[in-house]
């Protein structure tokens, strides 16, 4: 398969179209803020307008308890929310491909060891552990926050990256590049790791989803990253507000259909990939 199947795969371009725009509004973040409240105006700054205004030409989602403009929170948020993802999901596809290329690819007893080791951590329940550390911990900075929430999600990337290494390792050009007297190193990046990056783009996706909602979970009680404004804090604080029985909708509204149309986009994203790249999942979903 090719990129131009992928890009002949409906799902993948409306995933990937959402995902984009969701990501061309986190970039340019400074630039809109800018726009919606001034240059020198510090959005998280309280009491610069009045609380709880209804949407207007001048704020477009109105403002929150403390005055703020809340399209411009609701930037920031997405911005912070997107960055936390991602680096948690690269960071959790990175490890996960390095466990599951060395134990797909070796076998034996290396591949038992790892194998026991990712099973092990796999039954580990994340969210009350994630609980628990971010509790003791003083302050959780997002790169802090990144590498706790990959921690215990490696395992599904080590799982599937290791089956197609398994398979990947038996093929013909594997034994050709064996008797071409290539070393493991060469044979695992020149001939395994390219047939690998449909999976990557799978795993990648899987995990930023998986990340972006333990995420959640822990700002929705409070235990998020210190000091930071994401999706999860802002419902986290309207929740607090009381802002559904004051009739403020459009609050808790707003940042959870951000959540919701980012998963949708990974979502896509992940099943045009699956469809695209493996050929017995075409069919099953309408296409």
């Amino acid at each position: 398969m090719t990129l131009t199947s992928l890009l002949h795969s409906r799902y993948f371009l409306i995933g990937f179209t959402l995902l984009a725009a969701l990501a061309l509004i986190a970039i340019l973040e400074p630039v809109l803020v800018a726009s919606l409240v001034g240059a020198e105006t510090n959005p998280l700054q309280q009491g610069t307008f009045g609380i709880f205004e209804p949407p207007s030409a001048e704020h477009p989602l109105g403002t929150d308890r403390f005055g703020r403009d809340y399209a411009t929170l609701l930037i920031i948020g997405l911005r912070f929310s997107l960055t936390i993802g991602l680096l948690a999901g690269l960071l959790s596809t990175l490890v996960g491909t390095t466990i599951g290329l060395i134990s797909g690819y070796f076998g034996g007893r290396v591949d038992a060891v790892l194998r026991t080791f990712t099973d092990m951590v796999l039954v580990i329940p994340e969210l009350p552990l994630l609980i628990a550390m971010a509790t003791f911990i003083p302050t959780v900075t997002i790169p802090l926050m990144a590498v706790l929430l990959a921690a215990f999600s490696w395992p599904f990337s080590a799982r599937t990256i290791r089956a197609q290494v398994l398979s990947m390792r038996e093929r013909s050009y594997v034994d050709l590049a064996r008797a071409s007297d290539m070393n493991n190193v060469q044979i695992v990046f020149f001939e395994i790791m390219p047939n690998l990056f449909p999976f990557l783009g799978v795993s990648l996706a899987g995990s930023v989803i998986g990340a972006i909602l333990a995420q959640f979970g822990l700002e929705i009680i409070g235990l998020g990253v210190a000091n930071t404004m994401t999706l999860g804090v802002l419902i986290n604080l309207t929740i607090s507000w009381g802002a559904m029985s004051l009739g403020q909708w459009v609050l808790i509204g707003a940042p959870a259909l951000l959540l919701i149309l980012i998963f949708l986009a990974l979502n896509l994203i992940n099943i045009g990939l699956e469809q695209t790249f493996n050929p017995r999942l075409k069919g099953t979903t309408g296409t």
